[in-house]
């Protein structure tokens, strides 16, 4: 850049030398000179010269002078001497700023000067610069790989120190390990510890580490002396259970504040671990068998003395057991067929509530029902079993299968005394109602272990429910063989009111059936449908015994009512047994109102079934002769009608146990005779039956009711 600045300023300098010889020299010049110019050489081309002058033509100076007429000639000396005083004026404008321009051509060499002295350092600078990039780089090098090396060693040195940690035993830990008592904090803290370089060290001997031989001497002897201190401090807490009194809850829950003891002796002594284990297991199970031996024998004691026996059955007459040598009733006796207050031991409150104390209601001479025996200790049961499930599981570290077997190997024989304790009550037990409550207090222990999540007695319970479920279902076969058998004459003097048998019947049958809604079972329901076929059976057959059909309705509505009544105390509404008695109610009622208007007002109800039959059939005129027979109906009925419902309304009223139910079927008897009293009024209003005089001796219908009203018996 700096040559071109200078080379154009010389131009300029030599230019304006040019111009000032040219003018010096402009007088004493000579008249131009062509030469030997020959215009009519051969290398001459006209055709060159022809496009030159089209060109001119073209101008539009040379237009204008051809249209004005100038002179080619003169105007182009004109013009040319016009150009020459345009150049030499510009040749004095250029003389005249000669030294601005030497100036500016001084100032641009110095410019030229200073640009390349510049160009110089920036060149020096840019060399500088890569070397310093290169420095960089290498200097990056360096710090990738001093912070490589620092990763390494403080990996190195993490190591390092963790096996240093390990591979050294504070003096705190050997005189802790070696004198302080195992209950002492500080001592499981160290433990600890010591089990941490046990394996560490088990660890390093895998890896065939030199350094490891150097404390395997000190670590083995701690040990020794930690599993011997650890398991004479647990065999002293397992020997205190064997002390009479002892509440073995308390040392348990000690055990597990230290479970780590028995997992240390797991991983470093096994032996001692299955000693202590076997030590427990024999203590625990003798202690568990004792106990529940004992308490079972002692709550036997607080058990009703007079139970039920093989002839205490529900088709066995009353007067079957009388004799000399019967026993006396007791007053405290459990009753057989009512439920009475026995199902109160399947509440929530009393299932799980505290156990029966047998001393203490030996004090107060109280007697129990099996099944609060069987529920108090069947709850100890369950109430022990859970705790010793979850104590072994957390201590012993077991689950699983291993968490069973070692449950079954403390508790086994305690369970198999109860299973035959069972089997022994059970063979010689005819309470169907105790046995089903004992089935049912199983099906809730069963769910209350099933909710605390302690598989071990599922077992034992579905080992009793198979002891139970079949002897209820023979002791319920047993009962309906004995109503199947049963003979309606040997039952003694026959009565209308509800029998004996239906009354048993009725309570155990809703006893029963109240008991099962909770946990309902097809083979019981199946059993009870055909006790209810034998109870409907033997009431046909005893009503049979009774010469009159109304004394027989009378009979079949006590009882059916008595049975529907009983069951809907404790069935529900809707359940087999109770619709199925309502439609026999329903039924018997329904023919009884009948037989007792039949013989106050029977030829009246007679004579009304037969007309409205005739009508249906259009066949009336038959009766139109009959006027004697309708004079005689309508005047009886108005002279006696009231005397015959009073005396149907007494007679009803003695005939049934159950003042409600006889008022019932007074209130339908009313109402039935209306209804026929309504046909009659209706049979009368016919085109036939218009010419009876006694028809205007008919009783207004409203005033009937009204009447009728009075009648009805009020609570």
């Amino acid at each position: 850049m700096a040559e071109a600045h200078t080379e154009c300023a010389a131009a300029s300098v030599d230019f304006v030398s040019g111009a000032m010889a040219y003018l010096q020299n402009e007088k004493s010049s000579d008249p131009l000179n062509l030469g030997d110019l020959d215009l009519t050489t051969d290398e001459f081309i006209l055709d060159e010269v022809d496009i030159h002058i089209q060109a001119n033509l073209e101008d539009d100076l040379v237009k204008e002078a051809l249209k004005t007429g100038v002179d080619l000639r003169q105007y182009s000396k004109q013009v040319e001497t016009e150009l020459q005083r345009i150049e030499q004026a510009s040749i004095k404008d250029y003389i005249k700023e000669s030294q601005n321009i030497a100036s500016l051509h001084n100032q641009i060499t110095a410019c030229d000067s200073i640009l390349e002295r510049m160009e110089g350092m920036l060149s020096s600078f840019q060399s500088d610069l890569s070397s310093i990039s290169s420095e960089i780089q290498t200097l990056q090098q360096q710090s990738v790989s001093m912070n490589m090396r620092l990763k390494n060693r403080q990996a190195v040195r993490s190591q390092l120190s963790q096996l240093v940690d390990e591979l050294v035993v504070p003096s705190t830990m050997i005189s802790v390990i070696l004198d302080s008592p195992v209950t002492e904090q500080e001592f499981l803290e160290q433990l600890h510890e010591l089990n941490n370089k046990i394996n560490f060290a088990k660890e390093l001997s895998f890896r065939e580490t030199l350094a490891c031989s150097d404390i395997q001497d000190i670590v083995d002897r701690l040990k020794i002396k930690g599993v011997s201190k650890i398991r004479e401090f647990i065999l002293q807490k397992i020997y205190s259970f064997r002390k009479p009194m002892t509440n073995y809850q308390i040392p348990q829950n000690t055990l597990l504040k230290y479970r780590f003891f028995y997992q240390f002796l797991l991983a470093n002594e096994r032996t001692v671990a299955k000693e202590i284990r076997d030590e427990y297991v024999d203590t625990m199970s003798k202690i568990y068998f004792s106990y529940f031996k004992s308490y079972s024998g002692r709550l036997l004691k607080v058990q009703y003395e007079d139970v039920a026996e093989k002839d205490d059955l529900m088709g066995v007459e009353d007067t079957a057991k009388k004799g000399f040598f019967s026993k006396p009733s007791l007053k405290s006796r459990n009753t057989i067929f009512t439920l009475g207050q026995r199902e109160a031991v399947l509440s929530p409150v009393e299932l799980e509530g505290p156990i029966l104390i047998p001393h203490a209601a030996q004090r107060g001479d109280c007697r129990y029902p099996y099944e609060t025996l069987f529920r108090s200790q069947h709850y100890a049961l369950l109430d022990n079993g859970c705790r010793e499930f979850l104590f072994l599981s957390d201590f012993f570290m077991v689950a699983g299968n291993s968490a069973l077997d070692l449950f079954n190997s403390i508790m086994g024989k305690t369970l198999g005394m109860f299973l035959k304790n069972l089997a022994t009550y059970l063979s010689d037990g005819y309470d169907s109602i105790a046995v089903f409550l004992c089935i049912h207090i199983i099906l809730r222990f069963r769910a209350i272990t099933a909710k605390r999540n302690v598989p071990a007695l599922d077992k034992y319970w579905e080992a009793v429910l198979e002891l139970l479920w079949p002897r209820f279902e023979l002791i319920l076969e047993m009962n309906i063989q004995s109503i199947r058998n049963t003979d309606p004459q040997k039952l003694g003097v026959l009565d209308t009111r509800p029998h004996y048998i239906t009354r048993r019947y009725a309570e155990f049958s809703s006893a029963i059936v109240s008991i099962n809604q909770t946990f309902p079972n097809e083979r019981t329901n199946t059993l009870l449908g055909q006790l209810q076929i034998e109870v409907e059976n033997f009431v046909l057959k005893m009503a049979a015994e009774f010469p009159s059909r109304r004394d027989q309705l009378i009979f079949l509505i006590n009882n059916y009512d008595m049975m529907l009544n009983v069951l809907m105390e404790r069935a529900a509404d809707d359940s087999k047994e109770v619709e199925g008695f309502q439609q026999l109610l329903l039924a018997r009622t329904q023919e009884f109102i009948e037989e007792i208007l039949s013989s106050p007002f029977g030829g009246m109800i007679a004579f009304v079934k037969e007309s409205e039959a005739l009508m249906e059939k259009g066949q009336l005129d038959k009766l139109k002769n009959d006027e004697a027979r309708i004079t005689q109906l309508v005047r009886g009925f108005s002279l006696t009608w009231k005397q015959s419902v009073e005396v149907m309304s007494q007679d009803v009223m003695r005939s049934f146990t159950n003042f409600k139910n006889g008022t019932s079927i007074i209130q339908g008897a009313l109402t039935q005779l209306i209804q026929y009293y309504h046909g009659f009024h209706k049979v009368l209003s016919q085109q036939t039956f218009r010419s009876v005089a006694a028809r205007s001796e008919l009783i207004n219908l409203h005033h009937l009711m009204v009447e009728v009203k009075k009648h009805k018996p009020n609570f």
